[in-house]
């Protein structure tokens, strides 16, 4: 995920099948860990033993995690993000223990054979019920028409307007000081993606064509939009500390439609 900036990108650079091939190799890893993810995501777990599991399934399959070690004011220490309930995205693993009723994003990235994949999920801890599940239900549903209008669209700010609509119609908001990204043979890539329209958002639109290959990510807040950086210089959390959901995929527009390039075989 990018901090929003408002200069206009270089044209994104076009994948080949060939080239999304190769990514779809480093996508099934990351979809692995996940499923790793999953399986250890219950109530009494910690979340840096989650993190640890991902980093040797990373190193037994030669690929590179491509968080640890990120630049920042301070190097990010973790292979995953862990965000739990107010935590918007990249919050760091550490020895607390996850509770029946937390929400737990988790992002993870490698790179395999110089081509990299990222994806996030929103994991809920034993059993969601009210809005705390419609949250996860709408995150997840917004990712999902925004990969269905993917080939049936011209512009992105068509289906990133469409994004925020189905957030906004659903009584939450979506996170504008970050976005989604191009990738391929770096995790960030032109262009930007954002998952909703402003009056800036001709600076950074782009046409939609065979060869994108996008990390699509809506950031969904039960509350209100704005959100804070914490004194790690990492976690971001809402603002007004209610509930937040992350998901991702990494996708690529091809001639045939659209592949998701980070699903689960």
């Amino acid at each position: 995920m990018l901090r929003r900036t408002f200069s206009r990108p270089p044209k994104p650079e076009l994948k080949t099948n060939r080239e999304i091939a190769m990514m779809r190799e480093a996508g099934k890893l990351v979809a692995h860990a996940h499923r790793i993810c999953r399986e250890m995501a219950v109530p009494g777990a910690r979340t840096i033993d989650i993190d640890q599991a991902v980093e040797k399934f990373y190193i037994e399959n030669k690929a590179t995690p491509l968080f640890k070690g990120y630049p920042g004011r301070v190097p990010f220490p973790a292979v995953t993000c862990m965000s739990i309930n107010e935590q918007v995205v990249h919050g760091i693993p550490s020895t607390r223990v996850l509770k029946e009723g937390d929400i737990l994003k988790i992002d993870t990235a490698c790179k395999l054979n110089g081509w990299c994949a990222d994806r996030a999920a929103t994991l809920p801890i034993g059993n969601l019920i009210g809005e705390k599940a419609r949250l996860v239900k709408v995150a997840e549903q917004t990712l999902a028409i925004a990969i269905e209008l993917l080939p049936k669209r011209v512009w992105w700010s068509q289906i990133a307007s469409e994004m925020q609509r189905y957030v906004e119609t659903s009584g939450f908001r979506v996170v504008t000081q970050y976005v989604g990204h191009g990738i391929g043979r770096i995790m960030h890539e032109n262009p930007q993606v954002p998952n909703y329209v402003d009056k800036d958002y001709r600076k950074i639109d782009f046409k939609l064509e065979p060869g994108l290959t996008l990390a699509i990510e809506p950031m969904v807040n039960m509350g209100r939009a704005d959100v804070d950086t914490l004194n790690d210089h990492w976690t971001v959390v809402t603002r007004d500390r209610m509930p937040s959901c992350h998901v991702e995929h990494t996708v690529a527009l091809t001639a045939e439609g659209v592949q998701i390039l980070t699903a689960e075989e």
